[in-house]
């Protein structure tokens, strides 16, 4: 993980893990406030209003602050333009056209709101946002808002990662695993086969713990929570590149369910697989994963 104190053209850089820190905090106070307003009684519009409405809110933030950098949202597919929200007219505002974005020096990568299922459903905690920086090849700032929980973890300029609660602000520090036990963050509606296959091939303890959303997920990680994430079949850059940022800079390992590093920023978006946990875990867990990989599925 880059310091980011430095930039091409000369300016300093550090600002960019406060701005993603700040940006993703103030659109998940803006989604606990649609939340209050939309209410839960109606699952799809509540789910619409919080994508649209943080999508907006990051996109006009961007477009103030860092006026000359591209942009990578979820919700600026073209895929979701017929997607509505109450209080929102037209369709979402487009992600920097892919040619521009592809060739572009800095680009941000958001996901507005992960976990829409978790968020809309009431008492829920475990969603997050995510605003993530790629320069040059490789991930140098990002945040993931926990806005349910009043926490946001964010990379910092001296190239590790702090958790802000409120004004305060500490150190953050991927924990070792206890000894001969590794809980495994899943999918709390459809934890994959193969985890459960993984789980009985590794010669340790093995707890697999539901939680919603990706970002919540390695955010448990790097809070203690849990020893691991693995994930395969189906995300997309945005799912990770906030969390894997933060993650990398709080000395967690992350790479693809292969060991293979994550890359952003590419032509596809697709990204479907991918494994966070401490350093001293990543081995047996990588052996683990190539033992039961006929249970994996298909992944580009």
């Amino acid at each position: 993980m880059t310091d980011g104190t430095a930039r091409a053209d000369g300016r300093a850089s550090v600002d960019d893990h406060a701005l993603a820190g700040a940006l993703a905090a103030e659109a998940g106070r803006l989604l606990l406030d649609v939340r209050d307003e939309v209410g839960f009684a109606d699952g799809r519009a509540l789910k619409n209003a919080g994508d649209l409405r943080s999508h907006e809110h990051l996109m006009a933030a961007l477009a103030e602050r860092r006026p000359g950098d591209a942009i990578l949202s979820e919700e600026g597919r073209a895929s979701v333009a017929d997607k509505r929200a109450a209080g929102l007219a037209g369709a979402p505002t487009g992600n920097t056209a892919d040619a521009d974005r592809r060739t572009a020096d800095r680009v941000w990568i958001i996901d507005p709101l992960d976990g829409t299922r978790e968020f809309s459903e009431e008492g829920r905690r475990d969603w997050a946002v995510h605003v993530a920086l790629w320069e040059r090849g490789r991930l140098t700032a990002g945040a993931v808002a926990l806005p349910a929980q009043g926490l946001t973890l964010r990379t910092d300029a001296l190239g590790g990662a702090v958790t802000v609660h409120g004004s305060r602000e500490s150190v953050l520090t991927a924990p070792a695993p206890d000894p001969g036990k590794l809980r495994i963050a899943v999918s709390r509606t459809r934890p994959p086969a193969f985890v459960q296959r993984l789980a009985e091939t590794l010669e340790t303890d093995v707890e697999l713990v539901p939680i919603g959303s990706a970002g919540a997920k390695i955010s448990a990680v790097l809070l203690g929570e849990v020893d691991a994430y693995v994930h395969a079949g189906g995300q997309y850059e945005w799912d990770s590149a906030a969390p894997a940022a933060v993650a990398l800079a709080a000395g967690a390992h992350a790479s693809r369910i292969d060991g293979s590093p994550l890359e952003y920023n590419r032509e596809d978006p697709r990204l479907p697989d991918i494994l966070v946990c401490h350093p001293m875990s990543a081995s047996t867990l990588l052996t683990g994963i190539r033992d039961v990989s006929d249970a994996l599925p298909s992944c580009p």
